[in-house]
């Protein structure tokens, strides 16, 4: 176990907020965090990182095959702290038909891309893990080949859950469509307090189907950063009344309030990044009334 005291060292008290997935009693932590840019922070960094994470209790990794070295340095870091088995780890995997129009730098070349059950079988020895909590189709293209192996990896326990993930509005109604017609138990999907459609077009489906939500990009989309635009005005005179300390925080805690969000997976590879974005998993989350003064808020600042 690592000190606890890595986390009262700053200072801060706050209930760490969970949720529970909608296909099972399990609860995880609101705030978890995405690792596309892990492949290019070395490994120092993302082990500092991962370290602080455990002490603050936050669990959920998020990462792809397609995150070149990302899986590979999670492995190692979760093996050399001895907190695998502690942690809630996905991961994504593509058929060939996928499009990579959207992936990240550092991320894997074309000709050495692997599919289907041999990018998993891959992943699970990067991350020198025998199974994973979840494993997602990651592009849209990918979810209907996918499925049939997705089914069985979950029923040989090598996946306690599955998913689908997209980070492009235009996509979401091939999301729902495959949420109606699958009884998988993730969806990854873009949402933020400045793109607000699935709010809108996907969540409805999720409650009614209990899926669990994971948010990508709640604090920007892909060439987009929502942080630089709100570094440009201050923070409401309110926010401190809602546990509020930064401009990531009211981003991250708009989006986890939303009753169909279960976790929200904001990028980090620094240290000080990795605590704003854990503290707004922690305390209390905004109501309804709130969430709407947030939008407004905003809006008119846009």
């Amino acid at each position: 176990m690592l000190p606890g005291a890595l986390w009262a060292a700053d200072g801060r008290e706050g209930r760490l907020i969970e949720r529970t997935v909608p296909s099972s009693s399990q609860r995880i932590p609101v705030m978890g965090i995405g690792t596309n840019a892990f492949g290019t922070a070395g490994y120092d960094r993302v082990r500092a990182v991962l370290r602080r994470m455990y002490a603050m209790g936050g669990r959920m990794l998020d990462t792809a095959a397609d995150y070149g070295e990302s899986e590979a340095l999670i492995g190692r870091a979760l093996s050399e702290l001895g907190i695998r088995g502690r942690m809630f780890l996905a991961t994504k995997f593509n058929s060939p038909r996928a499009q990579h129009a959207g992936s990240p730098p550092g991320s894997s070349p074309p000709g050495e891309r692997l599919y289907g059950r041999a990018s998993f079988e891959r992943s699970l020895r990067r991350l020198q893990a025998d199974h994973v909590d979840l494993i997602y189709a990651h592009f849209i293209y990918s979810w209907e080949p996918l499925m049939p192996l997705m089914l069985q990896l979950k029923q040989q326990g090598k996946a306690r859950y599955i998913g689908i993930s997209t980070a492009s509005v235009s996509e979401h109604p091939q999301l729902v469509a495959a949420m109606r017609k699958h009884p998988i138990d993730f969806i990854q999907v873009d949402y933020s307090i400045a793109n607000r459609d699935a709010a809108a077009t996907v969540f409805p489906v999720a409650l009614e189907r209990r899926i669990a939500v994971v948010v990508d990009m709640p604090l920007g989309g892909l060439f987009t950063s929502l942080l630089g635009e709100a570094s440009r005005r201050p923070l409401p005179r309110w926010a401190p009344e809602l546990g509020i300390g930064s401009w990531a925080q009211y981003l991250l805690k708009y989006v986890v309030a939303h009753p169909a969000v279960t976790c929200a997976i904001p990028g980090a590879t620094k240290v000080e990044h990795l605590v704003d974005d854990q503290l707004a998993g922690r305390g209390r989350l905004p109501t309804a009334a709130q969430r709407r003064q947030m939008e407004e808020y905003w809006d008119a600042k846009r």
